[in-house]
């Protein structure tokens, strides 16, 4: 450790992928697993933007959201599972240096620009809810367009800075990464440079962009719950918590699986590794799933397409 920070990070030309450390006869069930998952994400993710951006009734703030947050998950989701798969099969697991560098960029853009997603969603939720009178005028197509825009400038501006950051990192000490992608943490813990900066510069980004999203998520739901309860009506507080269901479950996945990876100590690696896999494969594929579940208008929507599509190709035979 003598040469500790004299190594530049240039060196290095690409890292080990470890992954789970299982046996080679799990490797064939675990590229399944990753493979289903990624299918039904594509395919959720996919239907639903094209559900949305077909049926004029859901063009809604509430859908306009959930279509950028689809068009998110399709993509942070392909970010990582393509190369998980790839690494199942392969004897060395490596990643170059570039690659590396630029899926820790695309997932740091995406991941935090679901969350802002997540917060504009539950800013909606909270104005339908607790001023209905108000929602078409409050919530127009110029501030929907402009949340949606901040959240991937909040995205970019994070992932900008924790990549930069990252390019200034050491690796003299070792080229193998304990986890299935590039990301932040596992970085951390192989690089040989003076982390005190780096780590200043994370809980920086944490306070004052990742923070405000779980603040206006929680507060936003005191607000509709206050309401909620306000009402007289057992079926007027069903409705109403319906509307809500859908997006509190997935911030519950979401947010859970992040803040279970990073309070689980470092002696359980593997258990870390299962919390990335629930915020990284897993919630994704499930967005699609939970809100045609709990939501009328998109088990309409769907229910329609797919008789317009039925009876076309029915035609189409004939």
């Amino acid at each position: 450790m003598g040469d500790r920070g004299t190594s530049n990070h240039s060196e290095v030309t690409d890292f080990i992928l470890v992954g789970f450390r299982f046996r080679a006869e799990l490797h064939i069930l675990l590229f399944l697993l990753f493979l289903l998952i990624y299918t039904m994400t594509l395919l959720g993710s996919i239907g639903m933007m094209v559900i949305i951006m077909t049926d004029p009734r859901l063009n809604t703030p509430m859908y306009f959201f959930l279509g950028n947050l689809s068009f998110v998950d399709l993509f942070y989701s392909s970010v990582i599972a393509p190369k998980a798969m790839m690494n199942f099969w392969s004897e060395s697991k490596s990643i170059s240096f570039a690659g590396c560098v630029t899926q820790l960029f695309l997932f740091a853009l995406f991941i935090v620009t679901e969350g802002f997603l997540l917060a504009a969603m539950a800013y909606d939720r909270f104005i339908a809810i607790c001023n209905p009178l108000l929602y078409s005028v409050q919530m127009s197509a110029r501030l929907c367009v402009q949340l949606v825009a901040a959240s991937y400038f909040c995205g970019c501006v994070t992932s900008v800075l924790q990549t930069s950051m990252t390019l200034t990192l050491s690796f003299c000490a070792s080229q193998t990464i304990y986890h299935f992608y590039c990301d932040d943490h596992p970085l951390q813990k192989i690089s040989c440079s003076d982390l005190y900066i780096h780590k200043l510069v994370s809980f920086f980004l944490c306070s004052i962009i990742i923070l405000p999203t779980i603040i206006v998520i929680i507060v936003s739901y005191i607000y509709i719950v206050s309401t909620v309860l306000k009402i007289r009506s057992t079926e007027g507080r069903k409705k109403v918590f319906s509307t809500c269901s859908s997006h509190l479950g997935v911030v519950s996945v979401l947010y859970g699986a992040v803040f279970f990876m990073y309070l689980t100590p470092d002696t359980f690696p593997e258990l870390s590794k299962v919390a990335s896999l629930c915020y990284t494969l897993v919630t994704p594929m499930l967005n699609p799933l939970i809100y045609p579940l709990r939501n009328k208008d998109v088990k309409e929507a769907l229910r329609k397409s797919l008789e317009k599509r039925y009876f076309k190709s029915i035609f189409t035979v004939m």
